[in-house]
């Protein structure tokens, strides 16, 4: 999108569609777009976080304040607000979790980069899978396997004849399908927020470059609703950070209760 000033109509390929997601590779199948966009997202984490706490005081200075800050609302509003009192020791995976998803997610609206890692399910997928694999492994070291499946799989109070429905029922819901739906949710806003963008975009310059006056004149408001959505879109991309990390803790929450 960045050279779409050099561009005339019949160059911009129209309609937008899942093509656009598919990026050619830089050097080889396994150095692409998306893998550079991604460490390049850990390098800045790490960057920032070494940056700003290498000289750690008790009365911190603006980059020391900056990031304890993001330490802190992922520690004090997600982590001990969902979890509780056992929340502190996974605030530096959460931490981490929120900060890479929503680096990534802001890519979206960078120049050159102009799309998210997330708009491709392989990524939200890994995410998913480790917060999964996490929120079960600290269950099972808490309660035993078979406690923790039992836990999970028998509601509390239900008459025995509900169990035959009702067993599946929540080993679908638990261990097969949270994975799926943490992943689909971050996936499905990233692609679908990248391809109204595309539209917008695109539209703007098909209708100015038609060569009507009126068309011309909707192309330019297309491109004020792509700046309006784009504000958007950070929005979102923040947003959806937050999400995911909010019901990965809660599903942490769940695991380590004592009580269902």
């Amino acid at each position: 999108m960045s050279q779409l000033a050099t561009l005339t109509t019949s160059d911009i390929p129209w309609p937008p569609s899942t093509g656009d997601f598919f990026l050619p590779d830089v050097a080889g199948p396994w150095i692409t777009k998306f893998t550079i966009l991604v460490w390049l997202a850990v390098a800045l984490i790490i960057a920032f976080f070494m940056l700003t706490q290498r000289n750690a005081k008790i009365v911190p200075s603006k980059s020391q304040w900056l990031g304890e800050s993001v330490y802190g609302f992922v520690r004090d509003g997600v982590a001990k607000d969902v979890i509780g009192h056992d929340g502190a020791k996974f605030a530096p995976y959460l931490t981490t979790l929120f900060c890479f998803i929503a680096v990534t997610n802001i890519y979206s609206i960078i120049p050159t980069a102009q799309i998210s890692p997330n708009s491709h399910i392989a990524f939200p997928i890994v995410l998913a899978v480790i917060s999964w694999v996490i929120f079960n492994v600290v269950g099972i070291r808490k309660h035993g396997f078979g406690h923790y499946v039992k836990m999970n799989l028998v509601p509390p109070g239900v008459p025995k004849l509900l169990l035959p429905l009702l067993i599946p029922i929540e080993f679908i819901s638990t261990f097969l399908l949270r994975p799926v739906t943490l992943s689909v949710r971050l996936f499905a806003n990233m692609f679908a927020g990248h391809l109204i963008l595309l539209v917008f975009t695109l539209g703007g310059f098909l209708l100015v470059g038609s060569g009507n006056i009126g068309l011309a004149v909707a192309g330019v408001i297309s491109w004020g609703m792509a700046i309006a959505l784009t504000i958007f879109e950070a929005a979102i991309a923040l947003l959806q950070a937050y999400v995911f990390v909010m019901l990965s803790a809660s599903y942490i929450a769940g695991a380590i209760a004592d009580e269902h």
